[in-house]
């Protein structure tokens, strides 16, 4: 048993989409995050070794995403084996990039896969959700759910959890900056508004709804339209310096639409082609270093695979 091992890539993802809080997602094709596991006769979870995160994930593995979810999982397995887990962290933490989804994915997806798919896909995120429990403070799958299915996903309830997937456009390309600073998902949840007027809401919900619109029927205009967020990225673009600028930056150099990575501090835009989306993402960039912080870059199309064995 002892030699049976799997090692995992699992894709960052942008989360809320303008509009879409907790409920919208899509995964990307880069930038990753790695785990690997081997079985082990010792009946306990055990993180040997991390690494990329210039020491400040836990390895104690209750406080761990990849741990907790993996432990989540055992126990439905009643498993009498442990695991041996080694993290590579390459999506950064707190970035808004769904760093710690990414690990909890990677942990279970790489289990089921070890031990020949005892759980469906719609069974293994309800692991992976306990695992980002520990990061963010809050049961939400808008990370999660398009790390592990791929894709552009749609929440549509939580309790029951319901997903749906929606296959992007083919010529959607996003642009993403990282600036090189931290914001704990938890810290940036606590700031939010507990009320917002009927009007907001109005708006809100139009936004979503032509979003949704603009993605299944290719209409790249109305997708542009449609990223606009009244409620959230408000009151989180404080906690970014010089956010403004560098969404501005992004829409006079031909995005579709441009807003906030889940709780930040990554930006992402939305373009319709890959021409456009390197040239977004370097002028984000520059934006992005004129406020005195230096930053990464990614550009990819949305990632339909999700996970991958490597």
């Amino acid at each position: 048993m002892g030699n049976k091992s799997i090692k995992i890539s699992a894709p960052g993802s942008v989360s809320n989409v303008g509009p879409g809080f907790d409920i919208m997602g899509f995964a990307l094709d880069s930038p990753v995050d790695e785990v690997v596991l081997r079985l082990n006769s010792k009946g306990k979870v055990v993180i040997t070794k991390i690494t990329g995160d210039g020491g400040k994930i836990p390895y104690d593995v209750k406080k761990n995403t990849a741990t907790v979810a993996l432990i989540s999982m055992m126990k439905k397995l009643n498993a009498g084996f442990g695991v041996d887990v080694e993290v590579r962290k390459k999506i950064g933490l707190g970035s808004g990039l769904g760093s710690s989804a990414a690990s909890a994915v990677a942990s279970v997806y790489g289990l089921n896969e070890l031990l020949d798919q005892p759980f469906t896909k719609d069974e293994l995120i309800e692991f992976a959700m306990d695992g980002e429990a520990v990061a963010s403070g809050s049961y939400h799958a808008d990370n999660v759910a398009p790390c592990l299915y791929g894709g552009f996903i749609i929440i549509k309830s939580y309790n029951p959890l319901d997903i749906i997937r929606i296959k992007a456009p083919s010529d959607l390309w996003c642009a993403v900056v990282h600036p090189q600073f931290e914001i704990k998902t938890s810290e940036a949840r606590k700031i939010l508004p507990k009320e917002i007027s009927l009007k907001k809401a109005i708006s809100q919900w139009g936004n979503v709804a032509g979003l949704v619109a603009g993605l299944t029927t290719s209409n790249y205009k109305l997708i542009g339209r449609s990223i606009k967020d009244e409620i959230i990225e408000p009151v989180r673009a404080k906690l970014i310096k010089g956010y403004d600028q560098i969404k501005n930056s992004a829409m006079e150099n031909g995005a579709l639409g441009c807003s906030i990575s889940g709780s930040g501090p990554s930006i992402f835009a939305l373009c319709d082609s890959q021409i456009t989306a390197v040239k977004v993402a370097r002028s984000m960039r520059t934006a992005v270093t004129k406020t005195g912080h230096h930053s990464k870059i990614y550009v990819s199309q949305v990632n339909e695979v999700g996970p991958r064995i490597i």
